[in-house]
């Protein structure tokens, strides 16, 4: 049974996973990752898989119950999937040396298992993240509702393509799919950015600026590959940190990003880089747009601007990321690069 090959090797499937762990290059394991969320993940599938039917409920709870500790002791939702993976290989290879009879379905709810944590994990930390938010004026709340009515009816009008099986998953449907996701994604935080700008109801806390770059990563890594393009990130040396609204300056950052996939050619690359000084943290975002006509770089942060054929959006985010980034202390900046690109720079004070 695979739940006693587990239990009967423990000590050897956290070795190893420590080991592949401690080698990744990003995200840097830390020391609270090595001794603390490694043992968890392995005492919560031994636990999932000594029932005789092991079942995603049942594993969904317990991830979510570490989920909590493992975001309590210091991890990053990036490091809580990367470790669910070393895992999966540590067991896998292990079981191979030893040839331990275990059957393909063992494996196979094994590997759902994983998938099912990894999923309630994400959720979990995104659910602590949750800020409440109050309603916006009528006329604001009309303008946006058009737009998410108009991104959600052709959402829906895609699956229900998709769902046909009259087309690929892989073809031109499915990718106007992902675009009426990424656009909803986009106005509601925008839409929460705002709110929380005018009802001045900022928290500002100490952000490790390590933990969230890597965070950021993980979603903005999903996204330039559906696009077809290269997302290069900057390792950031542990202890570097600011004292900002975590939301507001997550907003602006995916804001940039978000922009610099748009603008940015098929195949091509975009750059996240992140350096300090002993007073600052400076962030940016390097796109390969092909640069801005000449005196146009501050027209970009006027409401209601769009630069492109592309007018999905309210024309509002560059606007309210220089709002956010102003709020917080910091100053929200762009460079042209005539015939390659843009950089648009969040300059902070570093706590």
């Amino acid at each position: 049974m695979l739940h006693e090959f587990l239990f009967t090797n423990r000590a050897a499937i956290i070795a190893r996973t420590r080991a592949k762990v401690a080698a990744r290059p990003v995200p840097c394991a830390t020391e609270a990752e090595l001794e603390n969320g490694i043992p968890l993940f392995i005492d919560q599938l031994i636990g999932a898989l000594r029932s005789p039917s092991p079942s995603s409920e049942a594993v969904a709870e317990s991830a979510s119950k570490h989920g909590r500790e493992l975001l309590k002791k210091g991890l990053t939702v990036a490091q809580v999937v990367h470790d669910y993976g070393g895992v999966c290989q540590a067991v896998t290879e292990l079981a191979g040396e030893m040839d331990a009879p275990i059957t393909a379905d063992e494996f196979h709810t094994f590997n759902r298992l994983l998938d099912d944590a990894i999923a309630q994990a994400v959720t979990e930390y995104t659910r602590t993240r949750e800020q409440s938010i109050t309603d916006e004026g009528t006329e604001r709340l009309g303008n946006l509702a058009h737009e998410l009515r108009n991104a959600l009816g052709a959402a829906m009008l895609y699956f229900q393509t998709l769902k046909m099986g009259s087309v690929g998953v892989g073809g031109s449907t499915a990718a106007l799919l992902g675009r009426s996701l990424r656009t909803l994604a986009m106005l509601i935080d925008s839409s929460v950015a705002r709110v929380r700008l005018e009802s001045a109801s900022l928290t500002i806390e100490r952000v490790s600026v390590h933990q969230f770059i890597e965070e950021v990563e993980v979603a903005a890594s999903m996204e330039a590959s559906a696009r077809d393009l290269a997302l290069a990130v900057t390792p950031v040396p542990a202890g570097i940190d600011v004292s900002v609204d975590r939301q507001l300056l997550a907003g602006a950052v995916t804001n940039l990003i978000q922009n610099a996939f748009k603008f940015t050619r098929r195949g091509g690359r975009v750059s996240l880089k992140t350096s300090s000084t002993g007073n600052r943290v400076l962030i940016e975002v390097e796109d390969q747009c092909g640069g801005l006509a000449p005196g146009k770089a501050e027209e970009l942060f006027r409401p209601f601007e769009q630069r492109s054929a592309d007018r999905t959006g309210l024309g509002l985010g560059l606007s309210i990321s220089r709002r956010s980034v102003k709020a917080i202390g910091g100053e929200l900046r762009v460079r042209d690069m005539p015939g390659t690109g843009c950089v648009f720079s969040i300059d902070l004070p570093r706590a």
